[in-house]
C-alpha cells in the first residue's frame, strides 16, 4: 500500500464565502495518476489553487504530507518570456529554493540538465524559448517544475491548443514520469477520452456534485449526465475508453 500524502475531509472550496464545490474528501497516495475534469466553471481551478494553498478552505480539512509541488500552469497563461534560453526558463525553477541573491551551484545546473533531458528537449537548451513550437514550450515548463524534485506534479490542460503528433507525444511523456520516476501526478484535461486512457483516478468536479475513484466507476454515462448535462456516450474500444457527447435530435 502506498503512503498517503493527502487527505481532503469535508472539504468546501470557493471565494468570499461563496461555495463552488462542497463536500469533498479523498485520499491522494504516492504515486497516485489522477485526472481532474469538470465543466466550464465546475471548480477545477478553484480546486488546484486550495490544493496548492493559494487560497484557503471555507471549511473541512486538508492535511498534507510537507510536500514540494511542481505546477505546470496552462501554457497561454504564460506571458511570453524576455529573451530567456530554454536552460534560463528551466533554471528558473531552482530558484525558489535557493538562498535570496544566491547563484545557480553544481547541483542546480546538474537538475536542469537532467529535467530536460527527461522531458527529451536536452538539444534545445540553448534556444530562446519563443523560438519554441507550443509542444516544446510545454515540455520546457514541465522541465521547470521537475527541475524542483516535486512530490507531486500538476498539469493544468497541458495539451491545449496542441496538433495531434505533439497532443498525444505530451500525454506519453507524462505516463512515462508517471511510472519512471515514480511521481504523484494531477491531470486536469476537458478532454475526458485522453484522461480516462491515461490515468488510474478520476476527480468528477460540478457543482454539488464531487466524485472520486476508478475510471469505468466515474466516468459513466449518469455520472457525466450529472456532471455536464448533457448525454454521452462511454464505450471501449481494444482496451480503450471512447468518450463522445451525443447529439441531440
Amino acid at each position: 500500500m502506498e503512503k498517503e500524502i493527502i487527505k481532503f475531509t469535508d472539504v468546501s472550496i470557493g471565494y468570499n464565502r461563496k461555495t463552488i464545490a462542497q463536500n469533498i474528501s479523498l485520499s491522494i497516495y504516492q504515486n497516485d495518476f489522477i485526472g481532474l475534469v469538470g465543466p466550464n466553471g465546475a471548480g477545477k481551478t478553484t480546486f488546484l489553487k486550495t490544493l496548492l494553498g493559494s487560497i484557503k478552505p471555507l471549511s473541512g480539512s486538508i492535511l498534507k504530507d510537507d510536500l514540494r509541488f511542481g505546477y505546470v500552469p496552462q501554457r497561454d497563461v504564460v506571458q511570453p518570456l524576455l529573451p530567456y534560453t530554454v536552460f534560463d526558463v528551466v533554471m528558473m525553477g531552482r530558484y525558489s529554493l535557493m538562498p535570496t541573491f544566491s547563484s545557480p551551484k553544481e547541483i542546480d545546473i546538474d537538475k536542469v540538465l537532467s529535467s530536460l533531458e527527461k522531458v527529451g528537449i536536452y538539444d534545445l537548451k540553448n534556444l530562446q524559448y519563443n523560438s519554441l513550437s507550443g509542444g516544446q514550450r510545454q515540455r520546457t515548463l514541465i522541465a521547470r517544475a521537475l527541475a524542483i524534485e516535486p512530490d507531486i506534479l500538476i498539469l493544468d490542460e497541458p495539451t491545449n491548443g496542441m496538433d495531434t503528433p505533439s497532443h498525444y507525444g505530451l500525454l506519453e511523456l507524462i505516463s512515462e514520469l508517471h511510472e519512471n520516476q515514480n511521481l504523484t501526478i494531477l491531470l486536469v484535461s476537458h478532454l475526458l477520452t485522453d484522461v480516462a486512457n491515461y490515468v488510474k483516478k478520476i476527480i468528477l468536479i460540478e457543482k454539488n456534485f464531487f466524485q472520486f475513484g476508478g475510471i469505468d466507476e466515474i466516468l459513466s454515462e449518469e455520472n457525466l449526465m450529472k456532471a455536464y448535462s448533457s448525454t454521452f456516450s462511454v464505450t471501449k474500444l481494444n482496451d480503450e475508453f471512447v468518450i463522445r457527447l451525443k447529439q441531440r435530435n
